[in-house]
């Protein structure tokens, strides 16, 4: 072997060697844990670059080295892969365990409950509150069209594109349960079963009463009588904004508004609040019984009774329990 063909095989051996050291260097930069001692919720915006990426990683604590985190990402192919959003990373994390959940798009899912009852501008108020969410609200949508229940989100999402997923949803589980309703019912549409539902919703919050308060509206209705429910008048009194803050008086039963029913004979002209499945399923199958009236108890639930007689005596009671303390949620009357 010649003397420059000695130097070039010693070069080329030394350059392996130093690339070969380089590579597992690198490798065990890629792998090793991370410098974070506790998990870090971190947010990418969306269109951020490789670059931007990495330095805010830096920033965070979650990498060591923006620069190394660059390179791996394009040396992995995983740089066109990277998902915007919340990501909450461990503690410890490596670069790899990085560009993976990054890649997999494994952001922090968010959840936000719609509590069984309320207005939709309640709803919408809840909403625009909402850490995470973006984007403004249009007016509160047609009352009853959400459906109470408890929603995922990802940091970004839009608040008007949750609004049409609890419409969605509403819409589903109203045409289910119509479908399955028992036969005879005083509603002729969906719709007023769905009116039906959320006086029901704000009447009780017991689970178990919902099907027999509902059949006690079924009998008023089909007896023709007022259904006399406390809850639509505060609806009409508020215009649908919320709670009135008061006690209602004999003089709010003299409103008028076709949402009244202590002034209007049957259904009001539409839903009073968003009710939840329970309710909507009560009166698509109410509880058949005899009564025609119901008053709180004292102790959350209500007393039932099949005459105007036994129902005033109720009311005594109920009078005496009170003992001039206001009536908590759900302790409402039906004359």
């Amino acid at each position: 072997m010649g003397w420059g063909l000695r130097i070039f095989a010693g070069t080329l051996v030394l350059a392996v060697g130093v690339a070969g050291g380089i590579g597992v260097w690198g490798y065990q930069r890629y792998s090793a844990p991370g410098p974070l001692d506790q998990s870090e919720t971190v947010v990418i915006p969306r269109g951020s670059g490789l670059e931007a990426i990495a330095i805010t990683l830096g920033d965070a604590g979650v990498i060591g080295s923006p620069l190394v985190f660059a390179a791996a990402a394009k040396l992995s192919g995983t740089f066109r892969e990277l998902k915007a959003g919340e990501y909450q990373f461990p503690a410890g994390i490596s670069i790899e365990g990085v560009l993976e959940q990054m890649r997999q798009g494994r952001t922090v899912v968010h959840r936000f409950t719609v509590p069984e009852g309320l207005t939709s501008a309640q709803v919408v108020a809840l909403l625009a509150r909402e850490a995470g969410l973006i984007g403004d609200l249009p007016k509160p949508p047609k009352e009853g069209s959400l459906l109470p229940e408890t929603y995922h989100f990802a940091y970004g999402d839009s608040r008007a594109a949750l609004i049409e997923r609890m419409q969605t949803a509403m819409t589903q589980a109203l045409a289910e349960a119509w479908k399955n309703r028992d036969q005879n019912l005083p509603f002729e549409t969906p719709q007023q079963a769905l009116t039906l539902a959320s006086i029901v919703e704000k009447e009780t919050g017991i689970a178990a009463e919902r099907p027999r308060v509902a059949g006690v509206f079924v009998n008023r209705l089909e007896a023709g009588m007022k259904l006399q429910s406390d809850p639509t008048v505060i609806y009409a009194l508020t215009d649908g904004s919320g709670e009135l803050g008061r006690a209602l008086t004999r003089n709010d039963w003299k409103f008028e508004s076709p949402y009244n029913t202590y002034v209007a004979t049957g259904l009001p002209p539409g839903p009073i609040a968003n009710p939840g499945k329970a309710s909507i399923q009560a009166v698509m199958k109410p509880e058949r019984h005899e009564f025609l009236y119901f008053v709180a108890d004292g102790t959350g639930g209500h007393v039932f009774a099949k005459s105007l007689a036994d129902h005033n005596r109720n009311v005594t009671k109920w009078r005496e329990v009170q003992q001039g303390r206001q009536p908590e949620h759900g302790e409402t009357s039906s004359d």
